[in-house]
């Protein structure tokens, strides 16, 4: 993996939408903070984050996390839950594990080639053994 020069972060990518004020953005971030480590390999200048909510300490308030990445697909994660600290987790959880799905299905085009060739070699082993379809009584 090649390393980014500038790596993302949540302090500097995440920006609050509606239903957050300024002086929420510190403790959300605070929060998100285990989300830098996969947001690493991201370029900060190239990584957005923003987080709101609609209907804010209503029963029925709705939490969303949007996060766009050049050249991917924009990723937005939503929670229903009624507790805010509870619904935030329970965004940035998902968003980490779409990150790592996202990931998985990239970096398999990597290692195709040498999992078909492993597979092959395997197979014409099998083959080539003198002893295969022997039985030993």
């Amino acid at each position: 993996m090649s390393a980014v020069t500038n790596p993302a972060t949540v302090a500097e990518c995440l920006r609050v939408g509606a239903g957050f004020s300024q002086g929420d953005r510190a403790w959300i971030a605070e929060q998100f903070a285990t989300l830098d480590a996969r947001l690493a390999g991201f370029h900060a200048d190239a990584t957005e984050l923003e987080v709101s909510v609609k209907d804010r300490a209503a029963k029925g308030q709705k939490v969303t996390l949007e996060c766009w990445v050049a050249g991917r697909q924009k990723i937005v994660t939503t929670s229903a839950e009624e507790d805010l600290h509870a619904a935030l987790n329970d965004v940035r959880d998902d968003l980490r594990r779409r990150l790592n799905d996202a990931k998985t299905r990239q970096e398999p085009r990597h290692n195709k080639h040498l999992r078909d060739t492993g597979s092959q070699q395997e197979g014409q082993q099998v083959a080539g053994d003198d002893t295969a379809g022997t039985e030993t009584i």
